[in-house]
């Protein structure tokens, strides 16, 4: 089915004369959500090259387009991408693709080796490239170290994706690590404050909207002092991105997995 997709996006009839060579990819994809359905078959072919490089980058080999599946894997989750981008979320369109892109192979391959996990003991009995005789220890040991490296990748493209997000609050890293917390508890209630902001639609649309803490509701709601909240308002900011955002790995980081339920609600 992927190939299928991939073939009749690849011989799209090219009308890329209707959109102007000055548009933007957001202001493509902003006209294909309008409706425009050969202007997405043209974005498509346009960053063909794009996707080839994002795939063959992951897997650290070259991947070729028409015989391997994982390009047809990267091209659906580009389509994908064009569906569900907003700009909103302050991101540009092709690091929102590039990490959905990314989180779809990441699945991929995960699929894939849990296939192969229900193969025949005796399926790991291979050869190598040379000729050279390969056991199932070596094989799983090699997948276990592509695992790991996939995890590390992936952790990298959530820190990358957070790193944009905060970018649009004038927030850095270095700024996180000197207004966080020092103290155990006032970092677990900031981090309980921060959750409860990120799932309150109200408060976290009008942080999105106006690119500010809306501190005012927040010391309503809250029984933290407003000089607290100032204090640690990057602190609340990044909590409250990370909560709403897919960031699995940076979530189980700074221990939201830890909350307890009254804390969280």
């Amino acid at each position: 089915m992927l190939l299928v997709l991939w073939k009749k996006w690849l011989n799209a009839p090219d009308n890329a004369a209707r959109a102007s060579i000055e548009e933007t990819p957001e202001q493509w994809v902003e006209n294909i959500q309008d409706g425009d359905s050969e202007l997405r078959n043209q974005l498509i072919q346009k960053y063909h090259p794009y996707i080839l490089k994002t795939t063959s980058r992951f897997f650290r080999r070259y991947i070729d387009p028409q015989r391997d599946d994982e390009f047809s894997v990267a091209l659906s989750a580009f389509d994908e991408a064009i569906s569900r981008y907003s700009p909103e979320g302050g991101r540009l369109f092709l690091g929102f693709a590039e990490t959905v892109m990314r989180r779809r192979l990441i699945d991929y391959v995960r699929q894939e080796k849990k296939h192969a996990a229900s193969v025949p003991y005796s399926a790991f009995d291979t050869e190598s490239d040379d000729g050279a005789p390969m056991n199932r220890i070596e094989v799983t040991q090699a997948l276990e170290v592509y695992n790991q490296e996939l995890t590390a990748d992936e952790r990298r493209m959530e820190i990358l994706s957070l790193t944009e997000e905060l970018a649009v609050f004038g927030i850095t890293f270095a700024d996180l690590a000197d207004h966080s917390p020092r103290h155990q508890d006032s970092r677990r209630t900031l981090l309980s404050m921060g959750k409860r902001l990120a799932l309150n639609d109200k408060l976290f649309h009008t942080l999105r909207d106006k690119r500010q803490l809306p501190i005012k509701e927040l010391c309503e709601n809250e029984t933290v002092s407003r000089k607290t909240i100032e204090r640690h308002r990057k602190y609340l900011i990044a909590i409250s991105l990370i909560v709403h955002g897919v960031y699995p790995y940076l979530q189980e980081y700074i221990g939201l997995d830890g909350l307890g339920k009254e804390e969280s609600l």
